[in-house]
């Protein structure tokens, strides 16, 4: 059995972050870049899966910039993943990276469940595993907070609004979404770096996988970072010079009454 692993590198969220100066992205020089954090999830219950069902395989992929995302691909293997896989492409969207993994899975065969994060912390957009699904034409769910495999069938608890929880079955193959809590995520160890550093990658390059370049359908212009907050105010006097002076405040600057 064949378990994938679709993972995105992202900045790290420490990272002082610059906008580019033609501001259709981030400046990416002295970035820190990271395995989103949920791809963590879906990397451990892989692993799990793997260890609970002799002879399967645990796959990672990844699409990006070749120089950098191997890094990601190769922590991934560090906590015990077996193969992973380089899409080498550049200023890819989430549908055009949808695409492209999912091509890269059908061509490798063999899949069974291929586990995703709910979302990437950089763009927030969760939507690849959602859009990866459909190009596979195989069932999804995401928010995952508890995962269960009988052979043929998952079965997963995810997170609803207001604190509820939904229980969904579907059949395999399959996309699960992790969130946190679905597991506590291992730590690499040494003998796992040792062993990653030294595993070979594969690499495609996205042009190969013939996807037009119509299918790239989001472009950044204008980028700006947010402005900075003002100063915060300290009002002086006894309590009812206070609450004068802030009412004044909230009517005359924040224009809120």
């Amino acid at each position: 059995m064949k378990i994938f692993v679709c993972i995105k590198q992202v900045p790290d969220t420490e990272t002082k972050i610059k906008i580019s100066p033609d501001q259709t992205g981030i400046d990416t020089a002295g970035i820190k870049w990271v395995m989103n954090p949920y791809d963590e999830y879906a990397v451990e219950e892989a692993n799990k899966l793997r260890d609970a069902n002799p002879g399967s395989q645990v796959w990672v992929l990844s699409a990006g910039p070749k120089a950098r995302v191997v890094e990601s691909l190769r922590t991934a293997l560090a906590m015990g993943a077996d193969e992973a896989i380089v899409i080498n492409g550049e200023g890819l969207d989430n549908f055009s990276t949808a695409k492209a993994l999912a091509e890269v899975i059908k061509a490798e065969g063999g899949m069974k469940i291929i586990f995703t994060g709910k979302l990437a912390i950089d763009d927030n957009a969760s939507s690849v595993s959602q859009m990866m699904a459909e190009f596979l034409n195989v069932p999804h769910t995401t928010v995952v907070s508890k995962f269960a495999f009988n052979g043929e069938n998952v079965t997963v608890e995810r997170d609803v609004e207001g604190g509820a929880k939904e229980v969904v079955q579907m059949m395999t193959p399959a996309v699960v979404g992790a969130n946190k809590g679905l597991n506590m995520p291992r730590y690499a160890s040494l003998p796992g770096i040792m062993k990653a550093k030294k595993k070979v990658i594969k690499e495609i390059e996205f042009a190969s996988l013939n996807i037009p370049a119509s299918d790239i359908k989001v472009k950044y212009s204008g980028m700006t970072l947010p402005a900075d907050k003002p100063a915060v105010k300290m009002l002086s006097g006894d309590s009812s010079a206070q609450a004068a002076e802030l009412v004044k405040l909230l009517r005359d600057e924040a224009k809120v009454l």
